[in-house]
């Protein structure tokens, strides 16, 4: 199993943003995201550096692999 990329809040949001999810609102040192059609939000923590286990709950929760999520945030980042 591959650990998820280390990255802080805002670059996370850049990856999930590129996966088709959206800003929905920010409340205090969070950042919540939606996608339509999807019952899920991530709330992901505005952070210099995100935990992995924080980070992979959040690719959990948005229904994809680790794998999927690196490469995009490779491609983009």
């Amino acid at each position: 199993m591959s650990q998820p990329r280390v990255m802080s809040g805002r670059e996370a949001v850049r990856v999930f943003q590129a996966l088709g999810w959206k800003v929905a609102r920010q409340r205090g040192s969070h950042i919540i995201l939606v996608r339509s059609g999807s019952i899920a939000t991530l709330s992901v923590p505005d952070h210099r550096e995100v935990a992995r286990g924080t980070l992979r709950g959040l690719i959990r929760a948005a229904d994809m692999l680790v794998d999927d999520f690196n490469s995009t945030a490779n491609s983009i980042l």
